[in-house]
Parts: C-alpha cells; sequence; structure tokens
C-alpha cells in the first residue's frame, strides 16, 4: 500500500494554493499533501478512535459488503455508509461494486501522515 500525506489549511490557504498550481504560479511538491482538512478538529472527526478501528476491520478482514461489515463492527449499515462516504472523499478508502452489487470499502492507504504547521502559510508563493 502507500502512505497518504494530509495537511490542515483553511479554506482561503487551500483556494489560494490551488489558484497559484492553476495560473502556473506555483508547483506541488512530491512531498506536499494531495489532501486537506479545514481544521484539526475535521481531522480528528473523521480519523476518530472509532473510526480508525472501522479502518483497522477493513484492512483486517475484508468485508466484502456493507451488511458484512455491520455484523463485524455492530455498527448500523446506514452510519457504516456516511462514515465511507466522507472517508471516501478524503481518498481514506475506494467504495466499490462488489457481487451482486454490493457496495464495499476498501483501504487505499496502510499509514496517514498529518503535516500540521504551526502558523499560517502563503500558499500563493
Amino acid at each position: 500500500m502507500s502512505t497518504l500525506r494530509v495537511g490542515i489549511a483553511s479554506y482561503e490557504e487551500m483556494k489560494a494554493m490551488t489558484m497559484a498550481v492553476a495560473r502556473g504560479q506555483r508547483k506541488l511538491a512530491l512531498e506536499e499533501p494531495r489532501v486537506w482538512f479545514p481544521s484539526t478538529e475535521s481531522f480528528a472527526k473523521i480519523l476518530s478512535a472509532g473510526n480508525r478501528d472501522l479502518l483497522r476491520v477493513l484492512a483486517e478482514k475484508a468485508p466484502g459488503s456493507l451488511d458484512e461489515l455491520a455484523q463485524l463492527t455492530g455498527r448500523k449499515k446506514s452510519n457504516l455508509s456516511r462514515t465511507l462516504k466522507t472517508m471516501a472523499n478524503y481518498g481514506l478508502v475506494r467504495l466499490e461494486r462488489g457481487a451482486r452489487g454490493r457496495i464495499a470499502a476498501k483501504v487505499v492507504h496502510d499509514l496517514i501522515e498529518l503535516e500540521l504547521p504551526l502558523g499560517r502559510r502563503d500558499f500563493a508563493a
């Protein structure tokens, strides 16, 4: 698998970076995060202890459907569906159609690295 590098940046910082890249004024370095969270609180919520347990179950047991995952975790299917869609939006899991059209989640990365600046960064530069 691979490492997912994530960072914390405000909406304004992310927009400035995206615009600078689009205008050709800035290139992203290979080691820079490609996934951004708007706050440490949002990062902590997505990667709470319960959600890290969910990722562990996905990685170790590889359930073939949300029904199977619900049985393994004791969580409701509707809750799992919402959580997994959010995780997929951040690149933590990939949602795939399995046998008979069932949705299954697959862990994409085996390590997450957080870049946490202590001050505001100038993403446009």
